[in-house]
């Protein structure tokens, strides 16, 4: 789930300031602590042979966040596919990947435990292709 900052409800639009708020982006209520990520991404980077041995292949954390600059390709396990551009906020839930089309800056909020565990497992599978 994605969406720009131009469809988020203004709850205050005045001349000093507006204020967006978006309900229902998501539910973190089984999760404990969230980690705060920024991630850079050269343009052709793939996650995807690094998710391999994870359940379906995929990411199994869920993902709040913002694309500062630049465009992702996130696929889900049920092949569906969404484009993430610079200023989208966005919202993954379990059961994903992705691909940057472009360089791309992304800050992520993740539940620590579950994106730490993801984490691990991509640094050992790059340890065991180096």
């Amino acid at each position: 789930m994605k969406i720009a900052k131009e469809e988020i409800p203004a709850e205050i639009d005045s001349p000093p300031a507006i204020a967006r708020h978006q309900r229902d982006f998501g539910d973190a209520s089984d999760y404990g602590n969230l980690a705060a990520e920024y991630f850079s991404l050269k343009q052709g980077t793939d996650i995807t042979a690094l998710l391999k041995g994870l359940e379906n292949d995929h990411c199994q954390s869920p993902h709040w966040g913002y694309v500062i600059s630049g465009e992702l390709t996130v696929t889900y396990t049920d092949g569906s596919e969404e484009v993430d551009k610079g200023g989208d906020m966005y919202y993954w839930p379990p059961g994903h990947t992705v691909r940057a089309e472009e360089d791309t800056d992304v800050v992520m909020f993740s539940p620590q435990h579950e994106h730490g565990e993801v984490i691990n497992h991509m640094r050992n599978n790059m340890e065991e292709n180096a």
